[in-house]
């Protein structure tokens, strides 16, 4: 892991009623499984490319 890629903690705000399939296997690939839960992930580029695809439905912070 480089300097560049810290650690990221994201919640899910949202559920998965309502999204795609495509957005429920991204949640899935980070880790959240229900609403309200915290995963703390390294920033490295695919995970911020997987974050950016459901930024609707968590938070994030660095």
């Amino acid at each position: 892991m480089s300097t560049a890629e810290g650690m990221i903690r994201v919640t899910m705000t949202g559920s998965y009623s309502g999204c795609t399939e495509r957005q429920r296997a991204t949640l899935r690939g980070l880790g959240l499984k229900r609403r309200g839960r915290c995963v703390v992930v390294h920033g490295t580029a695919p995970v911020r490319g997987m974050i950016r695809k459901v930024a609707h439905l968590v938070k994030v912070e660095e």
